[in-house]
């Protein structure tokens, strides 16, 4: 599993959604980035930042914030803590 150093957080992306709200499929080239995701690990923050999100929160991130990572096939995305918006 990643650890992450400092203020990052390693975030699972939530899927993209694959039909509309009237049942359009939504084909794969069309579907827009996730901006929602699980954390599944935290670093131990900084003496100036202290974390402030945990284990197990949903949370909201820039559109194009962080770094993708595959790891066993799944994909994960490395941000800093200044850079998610809001927890759900």
């Amino acid at each position: 599993m990643i650890k992450p150093l400092g203020t990052r957080v390693v975030v699972e992306p939530s899927e993209a959604e694959t039909m509309t709200a009237g049942g359009l499929y939504i084909p794969d080239n069309a579907k827009e980035k996730p901006q929602q995701g699980k954390v599944v690990a935290a670093g131990p923050g900084s003496k100036d930042e202290p974390m402030e999100v945990k284990v197990g929160d949903v949370v909201l991130y820039g559109k194009y914030s962080g770094t993708e990572v595959t790891v066993e096939g799944k994909k994960y995305l490395i941000v800093k803590q200044s850079d998610i918006l809001a927890t759900l």
